[in-house]
């Protein structure tokens, strides 16, 4: 009988040389990912961490939230105003799903249907309703985590989009600047901003890159999130055509992701037009149940009118977040003069410009306005770098500055005297 054959030292060392090579390769992998992103992501979840305890400790003090409903602004505690508004609407659909209906309504000079869920796109309620099974959280508690989590997804999609432009250091601020921007308390609600958010910058940035069917299916899950994923489409679709044009990336790709990209939003739709046996329907909603419709800025320009005067002689009037919002639209020029002059690639300039159009054009809540231009990060770009040329110790109390504002007018502002 022959001897069992034995592992001579070089095949134990080549062995033991090749077993751990892909754990160390993850290994690698995970700590250039934190050297990449870890101080954008830091530098934006500090900041947000001081908007947000301002923000929660203004709630405490005013008291507003005890004698609101839950639906509009009120609770308990402090932090179920977090929950409100549209994260009513959000926790509804993960718990009972959908049931597209219109139900004429007869008795009122404005709305013409009942509110019904189907105007809340699914894939932020879906991943709710999937946290909690997996984790046991509550809704609300569940909702609040793929908020958050999805927050800092953006703040390293916002920093990879701009450090292409500006460099690392105004990377890392264009995702501070992000968390205390006017619109910003939405980030860490249960709302579904964030999510649309990093799903935009990481589709702009697969296109800035050439992956161009990366680019495309996250288009179209970001067409599951929200309705403006059409400014989304449009800046992906202009992109493949100019490379089309330049052929700088072959045909075969670029068409693929023009093709996928509207898929989400044109599904969604769609689905909701069947089930209420109206290919209209979802509009007719928006429009009859909720007064949200384009229509050209004539709300937007008779607003202003009345907010510079100082009335409240306008639809959703809310006096303090719509001066707000009246600012903010005066910055406007500015900024977008302050981006073009960087001569950002097609599908930044297309994604920003189609986004304050349909944001201005639309009627709407006013005061929503800083909520509805989060996915316009790119006009943050140019002040990001214009901040970068600053010491540590200037940036740091300019920031910091920003983010104790911010608990005051992107969170208490919009939750407590507005309507996000």
């Amino acid at each position: 009988m022959s001897a069992m054959p034995t592992l001579v030292p070089a095949e134990s060392a080549q062995c033991e040389s090749t077993l751990p090579a892909e754990p160390v390769a993850l290994h690698e992998r995970s700590r250039r990912l934190v050297r990449r992103y870890g101080p954008a992501v830091a530098c934006y979840a500090a900041l947000k961490l001081v908007g947000f305890y301002i923000f929660m400790r203004l709630v405490h003090y005013s008291g507003y939230h005890l004698t609101k409903p839950l639906r509009l602004g009120g609770g308990a505690h402090p932090w179920d105003v977090l929950a409100s508004f549209d994260g009513w609407w959000y926790q509804q659909v993960a718990e009972f799903g959908y049931d597209p209906q219109l139900v004429p309504v007869t008795d009122s000079p404005w709305y013409t249907f009942q509110e019904n869920s189907a105007a809340f796109f699914p894939l932020y309620p879906g991943l709710m309703r999937l946290v909690s099974e997996f984790t046991g959280l509550g809704l609300y508690g569940a909702g609040m985590m793929v908020s958050v989590v999805a927050s800092l997804f953006a703040a390293a999609g916002i920093f990879a989009v701009a450090e292409r432009l500006g460099g690392v250091r105004a990377g890392v601020i264009a995702a501070g600047l992000w968390a205390v921007c006017p619109g910003s308390g939405a980030e860490w609600a249960v709302y579904s901003d964030s999510t649309f958010v990093a799903l935009t910058a990481w589709s702009c940035y697969a296109v800035l890159t050439g992956r161009w069917i990366t680019a495309g299916l996250l288009t179209l899950v970001a067409g599951l999130n929200r309705p403006t994923s059409a400014t989304l489409i449009a800046a992906v679709g202009l992109a493949g055509l100019v490379a089309l044009y330049r052929r700088t990336d072959g045909i075969g790709r670029p068409l693929a992701a023009m093709t996928l990209a509207p898929l989400g939003l044109l599904g969604y739709v769609g689905w909701v037009g069947w089930r209420m046996g109206d290919w209209g329907g979802y509009f007719k909603l928006q429009r009859g149940a909720w007064l949200h419709f384009f229509d050209g800025g004539r709300f937007t320009v008779a607003t202003m009118r009345s907010v510079l005067l100082g009335r409240s002689d306008y639809l959703f009037a809310s006096p303090v977040p719509d001066l707000l919002a009246g600012l903010i639209i005066m910055a406007l020029p500015v900024l977008i003069l302050l981006l073009v002059r960087l001569r950002p690639p097609a599908v930044l300039m297309v994604h920003t410009l189609v986004t304050i159009a349909t944001v201005l054009g639309s009627q709407q809540v006013f005061s929503n306005i800083s909520r509805y231009l989060l996915p316009a990060f790119p006009l943050l770009i140019p002040p990001a770098i214009a901040l970068s040329r600053l010491n540590r110790l200037a940036l740091a109390a300019c920031l910091g500055t920003c983010a104790l504002a911010s608990g005051w007018f992107a969170g208490f502002a919009i939750f407590q005297l507005g309507a996000p």
